[in-house]
Parts: C-alpha cells; sequence; structure tokens
C-alpha cells in the first residue's frame, strides 16, 4: 500500500508541474489572479461533485473541527499565484523544485516538533541529506536554466520572454 501511495504522490506532483506550466502561460495572458480564480472556480466545482457522489459521511463537518484546521484553505491561494507568476520568470522546472525544496523543508520541520497535531518524526542525518540534495538540485537546475538562457537556448519555457 505504501508503494502506491508514493506512485500515486509522485503522479500528483507531476500533475503540479503541467498545472504549473499551463497556468504560467494563462496567467501571462488573462492575468495572474484570473488564471488562479479559474483554478479554484473549476476546483471547487469538481470537488463539490466528488463530495456530492462519492464522500461518505463523516462524524465530523466543517463547522464542527477546530477552527484552526480550516485556515490549511487559504495557503492554496497563495501558492497558485506564487507558480503562476514565478513561472512565467523562471520557468516550470525551478519553479517547481523551488517549492518542492520549501514543502520538504517545511514537512521535516512540522514532523521534527510535531507541530499542528502531526506525530513527531525525529530529524536524522539522513533527512538533513534529503534536504541538502535537494538544495543542491535547486542550484543546478537553476544554473542551467540561467547559462541556457545567456547562451541563447531555450526550452521552450516563458522564462526571459520579452514582456
Amino acid at each position: 500500500m505504501s508503494l502506491i501511495m508514493i506512485i500515486l504522490a509522485v503522479a500528483g506532483g507531476a500533475l503540479l508541474s503541467i498545472q504549473a506550466a499551463i497556468n504560467g502561460q494563462l496567467g501571462s495572458k488573462v492575468g495572474i489572479f484570473r488564471s488562479a480564480f479559474l483554478t479554484f472556480s473549476v476546483g471547487a466545482l469538481v470537488t463539490a461533485l466528488l463530495i456530492v457522489f462519492f464522500e461518505p459521511k463523516q462524524t465530523l463537518t466543517l463547522f464542527d473541527v477546530p477552527k484552526w484546521q480550516l485556515i490549511g484553505a487559504l495557503f492554496g491561494v497563495p501558492y497558485i499565484v506564487i507558480m503562476v507568476l514565478a513561472v512565467q520568470r523562471i520557468g516550470t522546472a525551478v519553479a517547481t523544485v523551488a517549492v518542492i525544496f520549501g514543502q520538504l523543508t517545511m514537512s521535516m520541520l512540522i514532523d521534527n516538533f510535531g507541530w499542528l497535531n502531526n506525530p513527531a518524526i525525529p530529524f536524522s542525518p539522513t533527512r538533513l541529506a534529503a534536504v541538502v540534495c535537494l538544495g543542491i538540485a535547486l542550484y543546478f537546475i537553476y544554473s542551467g536554466s540561467v547559462s541556457a538562457n545567456t547562451t541563447g537556448e531555450t526550452d521552450g519555457s516563458t522564462a526571459n520572454a520579452p514582456r
């Protein structure tokens, strides 16, 4: 079961990269906030349909949970807006790896300290090595993007397109 969840998570990550690339293009044409609005509107509609047709009954409703748990919904807006903006300027790969670096770093802090009522998973040298490796990957991907743009190569992104 764990392997299936890892595969699904990797697929979800791939979909987020595709979404970022598409939203970056859309945002450059219709505006960052319109692109974000479309993302959330369509997402809300699809989620509502999933709830109506597939969600089993829960013992608690959104009105019953601790109110601090509802703020998680607010974090999607800055993510989408930042990605639409970032993809236009630094490309999909750099923006995505930067997001993953931020996610990994924060998730390890949440795990280590058991923040937000999550079970504590202690920090370890291997976890630190993972963050360092991803930081190095971010450096190389960014450096490769900068050198490709200065030598006239292109990856098809709009990172340095005229504005």
